[in-house]
């Protein structure tokens, strides 16, 4: 089933995500259902608190990205509980953009190389090493789950160039081509 993707301005999306617990109900569906709201979007990861629910779960499909970037190719995961350790410290610049923030792409820069430990959705545990713009993708998703968005992690000079399209979609004013959930209008 298609969920509603929150958008930039919904408290949601600033909460920190809570672990999951083997006991969590309906994770498989919860996981289909994260996956199929992907691809309707054009996404290559979603992360809960995207769709309104503050736990730590994130889908990725980096395969679509995989021509421009080899280290994408065929790569799909779930990530409950996933951990980061950082193991360059070289920041790379490239160009990010968010099913949350529509419309919107900035110059974030990260690191290139990570260590990933996380359970999958049989619950067993993972880890392994990620490098180049997989990395990016892990570490951007994973940055829901902390309550950041990417566009916290941009200069001041550009987030204040880029207001005006902030506050168009926290005012319900940016049209999206799949379905979405609005910050809840503030009462005066």
């Amino acid at each position: 089933m298609k969920l509603p993707v929150y958008l930039y301005g919904h408290p949601v999306l600033r909460r920190k995500s809570e672990d999951v617990s083997p006991e969590y109900p309906e994770l498989e569906k919860l996981v289909a259902d994260m996956f199929e709201t992907m691809y309707a979007s054009e996404g290559v990861g979603l992360a809960a608190p995207q769709i309104g629910r503050n736990d730590r779960i994130v889908v990725i499909d980096a395969d679509p990205v995989g021509e421009q970037f080899p280290e994408c190719k065929g790569r799909r995961f779930v990530l409950i509980n996933p951990e980061i350790e950082i193991l360059d410290g070289e920041k790379v610049t490239r160009a990010e953009g968010c099913l949350s923030v529509p419309g919107v792409s900035e110059n974030v820069a990260r690191v290139e190389h990570i260590r990933l430990s996380w359970l999958d959705e049989k619950m067993h545990p993972r880890q392994e090493e990620l490098s180049g713009f997989l990395a990016r993708i892990v570490q951007h998703e994973c940055d829901h789950l902390e309550g950041t968005l990417y566009i916290d992690r941009i200069s001041p000079i550009r987030k204040q160039l880029i207001k005006g399209k902030l506050n168009s979609i926290v005012t319900g004013k940016t049209y999206c081509d799949y379905p979405v959930r609005y910050a809840p209008k503030k009462l005066k």
